[in-house]
């Protein structure tokens, strides 16, 4: 017995891109690079324990129906009916908060897939993106998986509907890049939603509606130009845009450079664009970083294909 509570499992889960300028809650992908990883071992006594967390100075709730990493794990362990079972969780922060790369939805994924192989899988990999659902709303309270469900099963997502979980992976056209610049300025989810506005005009729906179906054509038919001609927001971006210093600049550079796109990863302040070369991704992040860098404004950037791993046992 004292052997199996020194059985330990180790789960990455990748950062993602949320929204994907036009499908606002309803589309996101995995990126390669950073993450966050969980470590879930068993414990002698019924119940979840976060024994630590490591990476970062803010002081992050250690109750486990508070934790975006282990609220999706009660709920998990409810309905499989294993309330009994003892678990002790570490976290490995490794990505900024309020960073737009879905740092909270890394760590919700990562502990639901680490308890599950500690289980031996009693679930399949994609049932558990209600519970990773569950345990990103520990965040910022709201139901959205566009960040942790491409962090969970890798690619690019659409969500359906965001209350029954229901998701589609769509297929990504080869050559495909992308590329995300963090300047190190902090916007929080929650202050990023409180800015919306809960009323779109007929305008904009009919304008964004027809950028989202095209997106996705886009992506069957591997069209690049009508993926370019797709990616702009009507809705999001405009009023987020004033949080994010110099973004309208930024937005200008990068397409000079010859992205397809350059806009806001998820809540921001993080921006991305696709490419359809490595080569083009990188002059559009030097030419950002020296102009950030001119402005006093410290930078983080990646460049990376889609993800299409997701979360996976190290």
């Amino acid at each position: 017995m004292k052997e199996q509570y020194r059985q330990a499992v180790r789960v990455f889960a990748p950062a993602t891109v949320a929204n994907v300028a036009i499908g606002y809650d309803i589309l996101g992908f995995a990126i390669e690079g950073p993450g966050d990883e969980i470590v879930a071992r068993f414990r002698p006594d019924p119940g979840i324990v976060i024994r630590r967390i490591h990476g970062t100075k803010k002081s992050l709730p250690k109750d486990p129906y508070q934790n975006t990493a282990t609220r999706g794990i009660l709920a998990f362990l409810e309905d499989i009916d294993r309330m009994d079972v003892g678990i002790e969780i570490e976290i490995y922060k490794k990505m900024p908060f309020g960073s737009g790369m879905g740092s909270s939805a890394a760590s919700a994924a990562a502990g639901v897939m680490a308890v599950n192989e500690l289980l031996k899988r009693p679930l399949q990999k994609r049932a558990l993106a209600k519970y990773a659902v569950i345990g990103e709303a520990a965040a910022d309270g709201a139901i959205h998986g566009d960040n942790v469900i491409p962090s969970l099963v890798g690619g690019m997502v659409l969500i359906r509907d965001n209350a029954t979980c229901d998701f589609i992976k769509l297929p990504i056209p080869k050559g495909l890049y992308a590329f995300v610049i963090y300047p190190q300025i902090q916007i929080l989810t929650k202050d990023a939603r409180a800015v919306l506005s809960n009323q779109v005009s007929m305008t904009q729906l009919i304008s964004q509606t027809g950028n989202i179906a095209a997106f996705i054509a886009s992506l069957y038919t591997s069209d690049l130009d009508l993926m370019s001609r797709s990616l702009k927001d009507h809705v999001i971006e405009q009023q987020r845009a004033t949080l994010i210093p110099h973004f309208y600049e930024m937005q200008s550079i990068a397409l000079s450079k010859g992205a397809l796109n350059y806009t806001i990863s998820g809540a921001g302040p993080s921006m991305f664009g696709f490419t359809t070369n490595t080569f083009v991704a990188e002059e559009a992040v030097r030419a950002i970083e020296a102009f950030l860098y001119e402005h006093k404004i410290a930078s983080k950037s990646y460049i990376s294909p889609i993800n299409v791993k997701g979360s996976y046992k190290m």
